[in-house]
């Protein structure tokens, strides 16, 4: 009923939105007075707002066409290295030939789009080889291809895992930092030749016991039948994977900005005196921000319920607990693969030690197998976006990882 009201909702509004873009481009046409005036800019800047807050809005593209490599320009090549029914896993193919290793990043399937980590792929470029997981809108998934659970996810990394080949190095992102552990661990315990090199844990909630955060505490005060009773979804006839369970993506925006509404109110009146001012690097600021920020998916039901009955509510990692396919995980199986975990020092998300936990877990890691870092001054997003990530985490995991890279044996 949810669903479809809304979708019903944005059926409605379309027609006005594109009225209000092809009005938008009249009135701004060459011989045009309208944006030379201040009731023209205050006309137009008003439908600009009005468009942007009505509007769908899709997946972003990544857009990055070319990286330095030791000071050249190299073209990029976006290429899909193997398709599954609920993830792309995405090669960011560079022209020519490079001896750098590969990096597996693993984005998390949490509302927004793998283009979230734009910044840490680009990153990476100039010398690595990079991998990402594309994630899938789960509304666009036929409903015969089957429910997406836990379990599926852990078997899709270990897949992609497997076809890089034995010297991979792993970077997971928040929300996977849970699956990408127990499918190390999966693979250690069955003495896999293909176990990562490297797994590095940024802002994931390993352990939520500790210094819990409001979107913890969101969590863990509902039982599970809550979540399945109030925020799971049937798709609409209207979309592709029409009948198909899911964790709507607008639910889970809503809950984003609840999260801070004065903040949004703030920006959006900003843009708006930005645009009638005359600031274009302000408002186009805020146009790549909330293009971003507002392209939400929809998350598999089963997958969403599992991960919220394993990490947040019964804790199964910390506690020992885990499962997969039936089988217990034992993390102190990881020998071979280092581990770096990487904190926000500001991180309102996943709360300062919630993913250090994973340290303490991997028992059978000797030191020199192990680092973490707190990156001052940054919340959850600066960990693996933005200034101090690019001078200042990017490069610990860089040297992290070319520690333990097998020229370094």
């Amino acid at each position: 009923m949810l669903y479809d009201l809304h979708a019903q909702t944005q059926q409605l509004l379309k027609p006005l939105n594109l009225w209000t873009q092809a009005l938008q481009k009249q009135l701004t046409l060459p011989w045009s007075l309208f944006p030379y005036t201040p009731a023209g800019r205050t006309l137009l800047a008003g439908m600009e707002l009005f468009e942007r807050c009505t509007n769908n809005y899709e997946k972003p593209a990544f857009d990055i066409s070319h990286t330095l490599i030791d000071g050249k320009k190299v073209r990029i090549h976006e290429e899909t290295a193997l398709a599954k029914p609920f993830c792309d896993l995405i090669h960011f193919r560079r022209f020519g030939e490079y001896k750098h290793p590969k990096v597996l990043m693993v984005a998390p399937l949490s509302g927004h789009y793998s283009t979230l980590l734009r910044g840490t792929v680009e990153h990476f470029l100039p010398d690595h080889e990079v991998y990402i997981t594309d994630w899938r809108n789960a509304r666009d998934v036929p409903a015969t291809e089957g429910e997406f659970s836990f379990d599926d996810y852990v078997r899709y990394l270990i897949e992609f895992i497997e076809l890089l080949g034995p010297e991979v190095h792993m970077v997971a992102v928040c929300q996977p930092s849970v699956p990408a552990l127990v499918a190390c661990a999966k693979m250690a315990q069955d003495k896999s030749a293909f176990q990562p090199l490297t797994l590095t844990l940024m802002g994931g909630p390993v352990d939520t016991r500790i210094s819990p955060t409001e979107v913890n505490d969101y969590a863990a005060e509902r039982d599970i039948d809550w979540f399945k009773n109030k925020v799971i979804c049937t798709v609409p006839d209207i979309y592709p994977g029409a009948g198909q369970q899911v964790y709507p993506g607008f639910i889970q925006l809503s809950g984003f900005l609840m999260m801070n509404p004065d903040l949004h109110v703030q920006k959006h009146f900003k843009f708006f005196n930005d645009l009638i001012q005359g600031d274009g690097d302000s408002a186009e600021a805020h146009r790549k921000f909330y293009n971003e920020y507002l392209a939400v998916m929809d998350l598999p039901a089963a997958f969403y319920l599992d991960t919220i009955q394993k990490v947040f509510i019964n804790h199964d990692l910390p506690k020992g607990q885990m499962t997969f396919a039936g089988e217990k995980i034992d993390l102190g199986a990881i020998q071979q693969t280092a581990l770096m975990t990487v904190e926000g020092e500001l991180d309102d998300i996943t709360g300062q030690g919630q993913t250090a936990a994973a340290q303490k877990l991997c028992t059978g890691l000797k030191d020199e197998q192990r680092e973490h870092y707190v990156q001052k001054g940054v919340g959850h997003y600066g960990i693996f976006n933005g200034r101090k990530f690019r001078g200042e985490v990017g490069p610990r995991i860089k040297s992290f990882m070319a520690t333990h890279s097998p020229s370094k044996h």
